[in-house]
C-alpha cells in the first residue's frame, strides 16, 4: 500500500523540530553540483549503489508517478525505498521504505551520524536527505529504489546515484527558470541530462520542444523512448484529476519496463495499486469547519493550465470560482492568475508562511485590470470566513493553489481535515 495521506491529528513531527540538524533550504540558497553528493557517497561506500533505480524527472506530477509506481510495488512485495520532495509536514514523509515514512528518532540519529561527513562535503540540505535516504535505505535491504528528482535532473542530487534504469518522465514545463533556463528547450535539457545510456525512458505526451529534446537525448545515449497514452476510464485512480490518468500511464510504463530486471508485472498487479495511492495536496477535498474546501499544489504556469482545465469539471463553475491563492515571490504569480481567473472569478491573496510572497499590491501593479477580482487576506482562515460569508457564497467548493508549503501549514496546524 502506498504511503498513507499524514493527517494532521497522526501527531508526526513539524519541519521546525530538525531545525536545529537541517537548515533552512534557503539559507543556503540553490547550489547544483554533484561532486559533493558523489563525494560523500562513495566515502560513506557507496549505500544502495548496487541497487537499481526508478528515476523520477520532470516539472509538474513527479510525487504523483511516485505514489503510483511504489503502491504498486508495495502491493506486489517488492521491497522499494522512495525518496520524494517537498513534504507537507515532515521531513520524514520525504523518506519511505514500503509505504512507512523513516521514523523521527532514526532520522535524527541519522543526522547526527553522518553530520561529520556532511561538512566534510559541504552537503546541502537535500543532499544531506538524500545521503541519509540512500544509507537508510542499505540497512532496511530495500530491493529498488524510487528517487524523485528535486530540481532539473543533469546536477540533481538524484543523478549522483550510479544504477538509473529506468527513467520516469513527468510532464515538462516552465518553472524554476532562474536555474534552469528561460525556455522549454533549456529546461527540458537539463531534466534529460538524467537519461543513461541504455536506459529506459517512459514518457506521456510532451510539448514539441521538449519532446525533440527527449528524442534526441535518447538518441545520443542508446537509451529506448516509450510514449505513453493517458488511462482509459476503466483504470481506476485514487488520485483526482485528468493529469493524474498521464502519470499513471507513465507510471505503468516504467513498472511493466521492470521485467528484465527481475520483476515481471502485469496489468492485473497494477490495479489495485492505482487504486490505493493516494497524495496529499493534489486535488485534494479537505473540510474547514466542515465546510468544503479543494487544496492543490498548482504553483507555476503550466500545473495552473491544467488546474484551470479541471474546472470544467466543478459544478456551477461558469457562476464563478472563490479561490485562495499564496504565491512565492519567485514564482509566476502574474501568470498564473492570467491562468486560472475567469472574469466572474474572485481571488484572496494570502501570504506562505515563512516564505516570502506575492502581496495583493505587487500584483495588481502588474495586472491593474484585476482590482475588482483580488482580495487581501492576512491568512487562509480569515479568506475562508469571508468566502462562506452567506454574500460571498458560489455553488462551486473554494479552491485553495499556488504553494505546497501553504497547503502543508494548513494540514500541521490541523486547521483542514482530511474528507
Amino acid at each position: 500500500m502506498p504511503p498513507s495521506p499524514l493527517q494532521p491529528e497522526s501527531g508526526r513531527v513539524t519541519i521546525k523540530e530538525l531545525s536545529d540538524l537541517l537548515p533552512r533550504f534557503d539559507q543556503r540558497g540553490m547550489d547544483l553540483q554533484l561532486d559533493r553528493m558523489q563525494g560523500a557517497l562513495k566515502h560513506l561506500g557507496s549505500p544502495c549503489g548496487d541497487i537499481p533505480a526508478i528515476q523520477i524527472a520532470g516539472t509538474n506530477g513527479k510525487g504523483s508517478i511516485a505514489s503510483f509506481i511504489s503502491g504498486v510495488l508495495h502491493q506486489n512485495g517488492i521491497r522499494c525505498g522512495v525518496t520524494t520532495s517537498p513534504h507537507l509536514v515532515s521531513w520524514c514523509e520525504r523518506i519511505a521504505v514500503d509505504g512507512q515514512p523513516i521514523e523521527l528518532a532514526d532520522l535524527r540519529q541519522l543526522l547526527n551520524e553522518l553530520a561529520s561527513v556532511f561538512k566534510t562535503f559541504q552537503l546541502t540540505p537535500f543532499e544531506q536527505l538524500l545521503a541519509s535516504a540512500l544509507v537508510h535505505f542499505h540497512r532496511e535491504t530495500v530491493d529498488l529504489l524510487v528517487l524523485e528528482v528535486g530540481l532539473g535532473g543533469r546536477l540533481d542530487a538524484t543523478t549522483a546515484h550510479p544504477k538509473r534504469p529506468l527513467i520516469a518522465m513527468a510532464s515538462i514545463g516552465l518553472d524554476h527558470c532562474e536555474h534552469l533556463g528561460s525556455t522549454l528547450t533549456a529546461i527540458a535539457t537539463e531534466k534529460a541530462a538524467v537519461i543513461t545510456p541504455e536506459s529506459c525512458v517512459v514518457s506521456a505526451e510532451q510539448h514539441p520542444d521538449v519532446r525533440a529534446v527527449l528524442e534526441n537525448r535518447c538518441d545520443q545515449q542508446g537509451a529506448e523512448l516509450r510514449w505513453v497514452s493517458p488511462l482509459d476510464d476503466s483504470w481506476h485512480l485514487g488520485l483526482a484529476g485528468e493529469l493524474q490518468r498521464s502519470n499513471a500511464a507513465v507510471a505503468r510504463g516504467v513498472l511493466l519496463a521492470l521485467g528484465p530486471h527481475g520483476w515481471s508485472l502485469s496489468d492485473d498487479d497494477l490495479r489495485t495499486g492505482f487504486a490505493r495511492a493516494r497524495w496529499n495536496g493534489r486535488m485534494q477535498r479537505v473540510r474547514w469547519r466542515n465546510e468544503p474546501l479543494l487544496m492543490d499544489g498548482a504553483h507555476n504556469p503550466p500545473a495552473a493550465e491544467q488546474l484551470n482545465l479541471e474546472r470544467r469539471h466543478w459544478p456551477g463553475e461558469k457562476a464563478g470560482v472563490n479561490w485562495i491563492l499564496g504565491i512565492q515571490a519567485h514564482k509566476q504569480g502574474i501568470a498564473m492568475l492570467q491562468t486560472l481567473l475567469q472574469p466572474q472569478d474572485r481571488a484572496w491573496i494570502v501570504p506562505v508562511p515563512d516564505h516570502n510572497s506575492w502581496t495583493l499590491e505587487a500584483l495588481l501593479q502588474r495586472s491593474p485590470q484585476l482590482t475588482q477580482q483580488l482580495i487581501a487576506a492576512s491568512s487562509v482562515e480569515q479568506a475562508l470566513v469571508q468566502i462562506n460569508a452567506p454574500e460571498r457564497r458560489k455553488s462551486t467548493v473554494p479552491v485553495l493553489a499556488g504553494s505546497l508549503y501553504l497547503i502543508g501549514d494548513l494540514l500541521a496546524r490541523a486547521v483542514v481535515t482530511a474528507e
